[in-house]
């Protein structure tokens, strides 16, 4: 593990340090998990953003998943 240096906003130091005692576990801790979440918030929405795009140039076909409505469970209701 690194440790590495940020310059934060007083405000937001205070605001995380609460957060942080809240859930009973360190500044750092929080920080990672808050950069993680950030991470994978980023990816999901880059692979949404690729998806987007798929989509808009190979369009879906009126009837492309018809083949698959005699797969479908229907409910009593």
């Amino acid at each position: 593990m690194r440790t590495i240096q940020m310059t934060l906003d007083d405000n937001l130091v205070k605001a995380v340090d609460r957060v942080a005692r809240e859930l009973h576990t360190s500044r750092s801790a929080f920080t990672r998990k808050a950069l993680q979440d950030a991470l994978e918030k980023y990816k999901n929405g880059q692979l949404e953003l690729k998806h987007r795009r798929g989509y808009e140039q190979y369009p879906v076909a009126g009837d492309e998943f018809s083949v698959w409505e005699a797969e479908q469970a229907w409910g009593d209701g």
